[in-house]
């Protein structure tokens, strides 16, 4: 790997996370519309996006050999549509947190998101834990629990989030597909669903106003911009260390603490900022033995 390519990969991860972090903006744009609505044309418009990409890129047919080795794969072909379900709860509680003035509590979730993926490589692979990443989670165990008692009510959203998405990672790591062909297949196993519910228990506010109006361009623009910044993901993340992708995912939580806060206003008590601080300790702990181990490896080699 030369220095350009790792220049590139770590601007093109960066935008991704800056873009993930400004989405709460997007959401905000058309609160008007329910999480459920806006959830099934997100998943709508990101399947047909990332079919229009991959027709412009020349790869429908090694997509449709893709989607027939899926379906001849039963193991695969639970996983992916378990990922499709993960990551549509995923999105669905993003989507009610930020237009519910939750940005905060879904910042936390996505600092805790890390070390859920700690816990669920232990418990599901078999991971064996450092003493630096038990101390890490143990801090962050303390921050939610104090958060719970003190401030009153129980962080789901942010938990939900963590996990959802920490089981979503666990899912793709398992079933081993690209960024972007797995974006187009979780989205093609869920678009039917979405469909039944737009057509049958949504307010149908797409088919209530002009195809032009602002309300219906953004739920279309929904899918361009789920797609743009996985996209930018896939192809940075491939061109640098697994321990600086691990730096730059908190970008986006960082960018939205600082919305939820100075943004949107939402309440900031001394119990928020103590469970952040334990929480922030236990990532710089995290990130520390994440350094720590490729170093210790090439002093072996």
């Amino acid at each position: 790997m030369n220095l350009t390519d790792e220049k590139s990969g770590i601007i093109y991860t960066a935008c991704a996370y800056l873009l993930w972090g400004f989405l709460p903006i997007y959401w905000k744009l058309i609160q008007n519309v329910p999480a459920g609505e806006i959830l099934a044309h997100r998943i709508v418009w990101s399947f047909l996006f990332m079919i229009a990409v991959t027709l412009v890129m020349r790869k429908g047919k090694a997509f449709i050999k893709e989607c027939k080795l899926i379906v001849r794969d039963k193991k695969k072909l639970i996983g992916i549509s378990l990922a499709s379900v993960m990551i549509s709860i995923n999105w669905l509680t993003y989507i009610w947190a930020v237009n519910s003035d939750h940005v905060i509590q879904a910042s936390l979730g996505y600092y805790i998101n890390p070390l859920v993926s700690i816990l669920l490589g232990i418990i599901v692979l078999k991971e064996t834990l450092t003493q630096r990443q038990l101390l890490s989670f143990i801090l962050a165990g303390i921050g939610v629990i104090y958060l719970t008692f003190s401030y009153g009510v129980f962080p789901w959203v942010s938990l939900l989030l963590a996990f959802s998405f920490g089981f979503y990672g666990l899912l793709k790591k398992m079933v081993d597909i690209g960024a972007m062909f797995g974006l187009a297949i979780e989205t093609m196993i869920v678009t039917p669903i979405a469909l039944i519910y737009v057509s049958l228990f949504s307010e149908n506010i797409f088919t209530k106003s002009a195809i032009s109006s602002d309300t219906n361009l953004l739920l279309i623009g929904a899918g361009v911009v789920t797609a743009i910044p996985l996209l930018l993901f896939a192809s940075g993340a491939k061109k640098i260390p697994l321990s600086m992708v691990g730096f730059l995912q908190y970008i986006a939580p960082t960018i939205m603490l600082v919305l939820g806060v100075f943004v949107y206003h939402e309440t900031f008590s001394i119990s928020h900022l103590i469970s952040f601080i334990l929480i922030w300790i236990a990532l710089i702990i995290y990130m520390g033995s994440a350094y720590r181990r490729p170093s210790k490896r090439k002093a072996k080699a």
